[in-house]
């Protein structure tokens, strides 16, 4: 077998392997509950000099724990980000999904770590240019593999294709919860 035969398939495996991951949810502030965000805040419009709201803002007092949203996670990127994110960790979860944890107080991540529910990648803050906000932590999602049905007629929609709602996992989670 050549080797780019080879490397073809060391890649298709290694995609497989992570669609098939478990992909187990939990809302990545301690304590918080479907009170702590707003339920229309994604893709929200105007929003300053993003244009859109392309997450959700998850309400906390400082120094509140930030856990790992998925039960097995990648960390990409965990420091400082001047400009919009400040404190950010930038995580790979199953199914391909990046998952943005921003505006921390600290993060305590490290790059390129393997991290789960148990872990903790940094307190809730207000970092960046959310310093005249109340803490919270913005948490957004997003997939390397786009899906084209989430296009539609709002600002900045073909961007959609790559961002994820994340209060649809999160009210999920709660429900579950309270299921228990």
């Amino acid at each position: 077998m050549k080797l780019s035969k080879k490397i073809l398939l060391a890649v298709g495996i290694i995609f497989i392997v992570g669609l098939i991951i478990p992909y187990s949810f939990q809302n990545p502030v301690e304590g918080a509950s479907r009170g702590d965000y707003n339920q229309q805040s994604y893709w929200y419009y105007p929003w300053g000099t993003s244009v859109t709201h392309k997450g959700v803002d998850i309400f906390k007092k400082k120094g509140t724990s930030v856990h790992p949203a998925s039960g097995l996670e990648w960390v990409l990127f965990a420091g400082h980000m001047p400009g919009k994110g400040g404190n950010v960790v930038i995580t790979l979860a199953p199914k391909w999904r990046l998952h943005y944890y921003a505006h921390m107080d600290k993060v305590d991540a490290t790059p390129l770590s393997i991290v789960s529910h148990g872990s903790q990648l940094g307190t809730v803050g207000n970092s960046g240019n959310a310093a005249s906000t109340p803490s919270h932590l913005h948490f957004g999602m997003m997939s390397l593999i786009p899906n084209p049905l989430d296009i539609d007629d709002s600002r900045q929609s073909w961007k959609k294709a790559w961002y994820m709602n994340p209060i649809p996992y999160l009210n999920a989670y709660h429900e579950s919860a309270m299921a228990h």
